[in-house]
């Protein structure tokens, strides 16, 4: 018969085997099985996504009434030259000199809109040039948010895009635009760009800036390429900067992005699927979220790589409308049903971001009126590697899973980042809210900090973090990381947290 101590030292060494075992197993599966096919996604995308070939004809605005002395309204002049593009085979639409008013444009199908670095399309500051464009595909953005204005438009075109060095300032400051910051509609205050069931989306080198709610908007569209773009959006309330919705074969590369609100943001609103992504040695800052799944996620995502980008808070030499730390680096949510997984990412940079890394799982199942809910989504099989910064602030990262739906199979890698430290040892009893149905953004769970300065998780399995420093600059009396209830097989640099 065996004692009870022997007994006691058989289960613990079993115990540890068992978790050693799983979590060989799952490195295996996320980093030697995962990731080689998210790369060679990746590498796919990048040798087949190419831009559509422009045809070679040239329509010069000029030439159809425009008139570039940044005071006439040139709607109609402009929107007769793409006109006469798309019915003549297609080509360049060519702002050459000058600075040419508009309200809302339409795009059509085989038009390139050309604004040289000589030239500048200017948003009109009259909300009446703005008339509601509502699109036929109905989803959460159509029939919820209900967002209608933009300048430029386009619906259910093949082969349409924005190039050159030149500008589109879409004048969208609230002294143009005013209305309140919103989480649902948003009255009077035009997107910058929105396009809806597109194919062969290009924007080359162009600069977007100051639009009156999100820069840019793609639902449901396919095959996409944003190379070398520059976006400022500090001018109003609600300013993303890239936002593609259920969108397949996408890619962002070289791109910089400072934005207000969400920087670079894959959302869901659509019900569509987002995947086969690739966002590349590109800039992203962010008063809000840098680098982003949600808010509204009634889709899935996966198949998602991104690789080499500086995301976080905006530097203290740029513009900052609200302020200049970002809410998080990294956000990967689900609230809507929505399921995340098969992601990669890797060798990035955050500063200046409250909350590095926010990892949650909601059941808000916000859905168009009338249709049935969704069941809750799950992320698993995500990897986050190489991930260094400097300048964070005393919050530390989240990882949220809920009651019967924990966050699964994660994989961080060397991962380090420092913190402003500094917490007293009496903030380890503070209570990180749950907030099952709340809004999914890293700054309503840690207004109060949090009870450790590295990693807080709670709701989740299968969690590891390896070869990770999180180092705070003022002694932190804080734990570096806590696993609070409905938590299973966390190991944090080779030990299991508890």
């Amino acid at each position: 018969m065996i004692d009870n101590l022997k007994m006691k030292n058989i289960i613990i060494i079993s115990l540890f085997t068992f978790l050693a075992t799983s979590s060989t197993s799952q490195e295996i599966k996320l980093k030697n099985t995962l990731t080689p096919r998210l790369i060679k996604i990746a590498d796919s995308l990048s040798k087949n996504l190419k831009p559509w070939k422009v045809p070679n004809n040239v329509f010069k605005v000029e030439m159809y009434g425009a008139v570039g002395d940044s005071l006439t309204v040139n709607t109609k002049a402009i929107q007769n030259a793409i006109d006469a593009c798309s019915e003549k085979g297609g080509g360049v639409v060519l702002f050459s000199k000058g600075e040419y008013v508009t309200g809302t444009i339409r795009l059509k199908s085989d038009v390139m809109l050309e604004v040289t670095e000589n030239a500048k399309i200017l948003g009109s500051t009259n909300i009446l040039d703005y008339p509601e464009r509502i699109e036929g595909f109905k989803s959460v953005m159509s029939e919820n948010h209900q967002y209608r204005q933009s300048l430029i438009y386009a619906e259910k075109c093949v082969n349409v895009g924005i190039r050159g060095k030149g500008e589109i300032y879409f004048r969208g400051e609230r002294v143009n635009f005013p209305g309140e910051e919103t989480l649902g509609k948003i009255v009077g205050r035009p997107f910058g760009i929105r396009m809806v069931e597109c194919k062969n989306v290009v924007l080359e080198n162009i600069f977007l800036h100051n639009s009156a709610a999100w820069m840019q908007s793609y639902i449901y569209c396919q095959n996409l390429i944003f190379d070398g773009i520059k976006v400022i959006n500090q001018a109003n309330f609600n300013n993303d900067g890239l936002d593609p919705d259920g969108c397949a074969n996408v890619i962002v590369r070289n791109c910089f992005i400072n934005a207000e609100d969400d920087a670079m943001c894959l959302k869901g609103a659509s019900g569509k699927p987002t995947n086969k992504v690739l966002i590349e040695n590109s800039t992203f800052f962010s008063s809000c979220n840098a680098l982003k799944t949600g808010t509204d996620t009634q889709g899935d995502f996966f198949d998602i790589v991104a690789r080499n980008l500086k995301l976080g808070g905006i530097p203290n030499d740029m513009l900052a409308l609200k302020r200049h730390d970002a809410s998080s680096g990294i956000t990967l949510a689900t609230v809507d049903g929505g399921n995340v997984h098969d992601i990669l990412i890797s060798n990035v940079t955050i500063d200046r971001a409250r909350c590095p890394i926010f990892i949650r799982i909601g059941n808000r199942l916000r859905a168009i009126p009338n249709t049935p809910l969704k069941e809750v989504g799950y992320i698993k099989d995500i990897v986050i590697e190489n991930v260094s910064g400097e300048n964070n602030y005393k919050e530390g990262s989240l990882i949220l899973g809920i009651k019967d739906h924990p966050i699964s199979d994660l994989y961080i890698n060397n991962y380090k980042i420092k913190m402003e430290g500094g917490g007293d040892s009496s903030l380890i009893n503070n209570e990180v809210p749950e907030k099952e149905g709340g809004y999914p953004d890293a700054r309503f769970f840690i207004k109060q900090n949090l009870p450790s300065y590295g990693f807080f998780i709670r709701y989740a399995s299968k969690i590891n973090i390896k070869n990770a420093e999180i180092i705070p600059n003022k002694v932190d009396g804080r734990p570096i990381i806590l696993a609070e209830k409905g938590t299973s097989e966390i190991l944090f640099n080779g030990n299991t947290v508890k």
